[in-house]
This record gives C-alpha cells, structure tokens and sequence, in this order.
C-alpha cells in the first residue's frame, strides 16, 4: 500500500510545514485537521476510501501517531457500544457512543502510601513506541510526528479521579508532586525514545488544563507544580533539535506565557469560543513567539454556517493568522462534528487553497494503491 505523495507547485508537506514555522511563504497553509469518528466514517463513504485515510485524502501534511496515554483512550477502536479494555496503567475504559470513557481511575481510593509506591509502565515501552511504525514507514515527505500526551496533569488525574487531583494539588502538595513527577518521567523517556528511533520533525506534548469558561486550576497552581515537570518533556525535544507542539481544550489564555517560557513552540488547538481564545488577537500579542494550529469554529461555524460563510470566515482567519508570512496550520478548534454538512468541509479546505476535485483526485489515487 503506497501513501499518496501530495505536492503542490513542488512543495511537499515536510517542506510546507518547515515554511509555516520559519514565518516563510509557502504554496498554502499546512493542515492537520481531526475528524469526529462519524465524520470521518461519512467523507469516507463519499470518497470510497478507509476511514483511516481520510485525512491522507484531504491533504494533511502531517503523520502522527499516539505512543502515551491518549492511545489506550484514542488509539484502541470498540466496534460495540459498551465494550471495555483496562490499559497498561490500570485505567479501565469502556466505549460510550463513537469515544472511549473513563470508567475506573486506579488511583480514585488509593492511600497516600499506595500512590507514593505506584509505578508508570516503564516496562511497556516498546509496546507503546510500536505505534509509530505505521506512519514511520509511510510518512514520504510528510512531516512526521510522535505525540507524548497526556504529560503531567491530565494523566494524573485520569490515574486518581478529577475530584481527587484537585485535592491532591491543594491538600497534598508532597504526594501530588511525586505522582505529577512520575507522570512527567514516562512522558519524557517516551520522548528521548521516539527522538532517538525516529526521524521526528516535532515532538507533540499536551495536558487538557482548562474549561470551557477557566482553567480548571489556577495558573498560579499551574506554574507552581505543573508547568515544571511539563517543561522537562519538553526539553527533551529541544535537545534533539525539534519544535514542541502542546494541546490543551479550552481558555488557557492565562497559562499561555508561561508555555512560552517553558519552550512550547506551537499552541493548539485555540477554540475560539472560550474567553481569552481569539485566534486573532492571540496572535497579535504571542505570534512573534507562538504558532498556532486550530481557531476553526466548531460549535456553530462548521456545523450551522452556510458553506459561504465558512469559506469567508476560514479565508479571514488564514488571512490574520498568516500575517507574518506564516506560523498557522489550520485545524479546526476540535474534531470537525457529525453534524458538520459535507459542503462546509469542502468550503473550508477551498479556502485554504485544497479544492474538492483534488480531494476526490486523491482519494482515487488511493483506491489504486489499495488494489491488490
């Protein structure tokens, strides 16, 4: 099975990306989108294709696979509703409508004893970097990347329960520094692995920290007990040489200067909606240090707009995004919904310069490659 080589006027995705975080001119703006599962399984019926390939269809520009936490919760597919798997970390999972859920936090009654003494999967690391053979093997000239997350916050808490993270943090600040630091030591030995294995163009870091409306801890706490473990996965990148992407949901406005300060180097994915998350005026006041990847509105925009609209208003963020010269991949502010019509998909790949013909063209091209 060969992977579909996406160039355009001689630029290939690697190249494209490389551009757009050097604030250079490039043929269009690099994309990386996320499909909800139901999207992608629909453009999938449309172009006759594996779902599995849909984004490689679209004209993505990057390859990247889970090798942390987020695999058990992301990279592990039940076809039933209801079905479960309990993870390396003791985690149990079981599917609730297109994702996997949380259903028992290891940790959630756990003595200040039996968490001092819990210990991370070391020993599962091969198994876990093996997600990176697929698209090591077929990335060609697609930028490639490995994606460590969660790091520190949201793995401890996914080990203890929200309820009781937030507590650790502010009752028990000497046991909750020791779960956050073995959180943060998995993530990094992840990393120093996956640099060294793999011809890594970024290092992928992240920790859902915030809500809809706030932080879901102060930033004061942030930066006191969080942002330094963080900051050693992220150094492991910066040591190879590599640019650090980091995800968080939500308004995480306040903690963006200290990202900065720790080495984050791209922010996504900037959901618009929440107070503090214009992508326009983030990158007015953070875009001489910070790229962006995201800020396509996903909560009313792709799924309630016109395809006009959403050609207009995709064409108005590139535009203010890309303003000096780059540092923007679009994204959208999270999975493009189910309920997204499939012309507002294509309006808004038309407007980063992708039209709909060369998405069916592509999609053609892998239908060939997957003919025995």
């Amino acid at each position: 099975m060969r992977l579909v080589e996406l160039e355009v006027c001689g630029m290939t995705p690697k190249q494209r990306v490389n551009a757009c975080l050097r604030r250079q001119p490039a043929d269009r703006v690099p994309i990386f989108m996320w499909f909800h599962p139901e999207t992608a399984v629909r453009l999938a019926a449309l172009l006759e294709i594996p779902p599995s390939r849909v984004g490689e269809a679209m004209g993505d520009d990057f390859r990247q696979a889970w090798v942390n936490n987020n695999y058990a919760m992301e990279g592990i597919v039940h076809e039933h509703e209801g079905e479960t798997h309990t993870d390396a970390w003791g985690i149990s999972w079981v599917k609730q409508g297109a994702f996997n859920q949380i259903s028992h936090h290891p940790l959630a009654d756990a003595t200040e004893q039996e968490v001092l003494a819990y210990r991370q999967p070391v020993d599962h690391i091969e198994e876990l970097l093996s997600s990176m053979t697929g698209v090591v093997k077929g990335r060609g000239e697609y930028f490639l990347g490995c994606d460590v997350s969660p790091c520190v916050f949201e793995l401890y808490w996914r080990l203890r329960g929200m309820d009781g993270a937030l507590l650790d943090l502010l009752a028990e600040p000497e046991m909750a520094n020791a779960l956050l630091a073995g959180c943060a030591d998995l993530a990094a030995l992840l990393a120093e692995e996956a640099c060294k294995r793999f011809d890594l163009d970024w290092l992928w870091t992240g920790d859902d920290v915030a809500g809809q409306q706030s932080m879901m801890i102060s930033p004061r706490l942030w930066k006191a007990m969080v942002a330094p473990h963080l900051a050693r996965v992220i150094s492991v990148g910066k040591a190879h040489g590599l640019p650090v992407a980091y995800h968080s949901c939500g308004a995480v406005r306040p903690i963006i200067p200290g990202l900065i300060e720790i080495g984050v180097d791209v922010l996504n994915p900037v959901q618009c909606k929440c107070p503090g998350m214009d992508p326009i005026d983030l990158k007015r006041e953070f875009g001489s240090d910070l790229a962006f990847m995201g800020g396509v509105d996903t909560q009313e925009l792709l799924p309630q707009g016109t395809a006009a609209e959403v050609r207009n208003a995709t064409a108005r963020l590139i535009e203010g995004m890309t303003s000096d010269g780059g540092g923007y991949i679009l994204a959208a502010s999270h999975t493009v919904p189910p309920d997204t019509p499939v012309d507002n998909i294509f309006a808004m790949y038309e407007a980063a310069g992708v039209s709909r013909q060369e998405i069916f063209d592509h999609a053609a091209q892998i239908r060939k490659g997957t003919v025995a």
